[in-house]
């Protein structure tokens, strides 16, 4: 979703909604760290071009609770005392900011996998491959590390259960997929790896209609035993120790 509804800091409306009373607890030192990874890979969204503005947002999991960005705040301003946190039911227990508006999206990734960390973007050539199929062609064989053909979930309101429920469908026995008309979703087991997974993601997007706009041509696409072996050949993949 486009969270562009601007930082909430000139009336302190955001933070009053987001708190509803004085502000929860102090966040722990394994909980501070973790959000200064937070911003500075939300930050690194924008740098890299993979959104605009406030759109997308990111979550890492610490324990039981999520931090999360909040919700129209340009994450350049983000500091340390702007921690943003919930439980895995959704209830704000760190920071008075008002959460990300696609929190019912993050919090379905970590009920439902082993994930730390999800990084939701408007990357705009795997935008655009959302409105055009159904999964992405394998035009690369980097699909495998996201654990297969790519799909693309069906359209929903951003921030609704229903848009939740259908990244989940996509995302079975995947570490990646694309939402129609609106965007990526991706988890790993860090901050990191989410990340590269979603720069892999919009790479192949942009490969795959890099390829297919060539006239009288169609690219030449992997098969699915192909994909199966680098997927056998990535399972022993960098370095050991």
């Amino acid at each position: 979703m486009a969270e562009q509804r601007g930082d909430g800091r000139g009336t302190g409306d955001a933070r009053e909604r987001g708190a509803g009373e004085a502000r929860r607890r102090s966040a722990r030192p394994e909980e501070a760290r973790a959000w200064e990874d937070l911003v500075a890979t939300a930050r690194r969204t924008v740098s890299d071009g993979l959104v605009v503005g406030t759109s997308g947002n990111v979550s890492v999991r610490v324990g039981d609770i999520v931090l999360v960005t909040p919700s129209g705040v340009p994450y350049d301003r983000l500091a340390p005392d702007d921690v943003t946190g919930v439980d895995l039911d959704g209830r704000q227990v760190l920071g008075t900011l008002v959460p990300t508006s696609e929190l019912p999206m993050h919090l379905a990734v970590y009920r439902t996998t082993g994930a730390l960390a999800v990084v939701h973007t408007h990357a705009v050539h795997a935008t655009a491959v959302s409105t055009l199929v159904s999964e992405l062609p394998l035009i690369h064989y980097m699909a495998a590390a996201l654990g297969g053909p790519v799909r693309v979930a069906p359209y929903a309101t951003y921030g609704t259960d229903e848009l939740a429920e259908n990244m989940l469908r996509a995302l079975a026995d995947r570490s990646g997929c694309l939402l129609r008309n609106h965007g990526t979703v991706t988890h790993g087991a860090t901050l990191a790896q989410a990340y590269d997974r979603t720069a892999q993601l919009e790479w192949m997007c942009r490969l795959w209609l890099t390829a297919s706009s060539v006239p009288g041509l169609a690219p030449s696409l992997l098969s699915r035993e192909q994909l199966t072996e680098v997927e056998e050949r990535l399972r022993g993949y960098g370095q050991r120790g």
